[in-house]
């Protein structure tokens, strides 16, 4: 595939950054209602979570922790959002049924986050609980997997 006009360099770090703002913005969204609503808790707490994983429990001041949570998220939504957006061009069954594609994105960021990154952090290791494992996946489904699926599909083929 050539790039056209429209998807100049310029245009694709603009797409990846409009793209990994909004699915990380929709996906924190979707984890502090969610957690707001199973808790009765402050949604900050998700914040202080993310950054624990990098500093532990007690890490650094409240404040700090917080903001390094949010930049921790952030990091990673455009993480996902980068491979997605460089993978979806060259693999064409992907391109097949922008549904699956999105369901099946948001399932694998949940396995390879909660098998592969989060035992490699400082957190301890949690129980898994069926209930809350479908609430993360389906949040990752419908805050990034579908998004991106769409928007990436949109910016490499127009709005076939």
């Amino acid at each position: 595939m050539t790039m056209t006009s429209t998807q100049n360099s310029g245009g694709v770090l603009r797409t990846i950054v409009m793209m990994g703002l909004i699915v990380g913005t929709l996906d924190i969204t979707s984890a502090f209602i969610s957690f707001a609503i199973q808790t009765g808790k402050n949604p900050v707490t998700v914040l202080r979570f993310i950054a624990a994983a990098a500093f532990g429990k007690q890490g650094l001041p409240d404040t700090a922790m917080i903001m390094w949570g949010l930049v921790f998220h952030y990091i990673i939504a455009f993480s996902w959002t980068i491979l997605f957006f460089t993978i979806y061009p060259r693999l064409l069954f992907m391109q097949k049924n922008r549904i699956v594609t999105g369901i099946l994105y948001g399932v694998v960021i949940w396995l390879v986050m909660n098998f592969i990154v989060l035992p490699l952090t400082k957190l301890p290791p949690l129980p898994f609980r069926p209930l809350q494992a479908f609430i993360g996946v389906s949040i990752l489904i419908i805050a990034i997997g579908l998004p991106l699926t769409f928007m990436t599909h949109r910016f490499y083929f127009g709005r076939k």
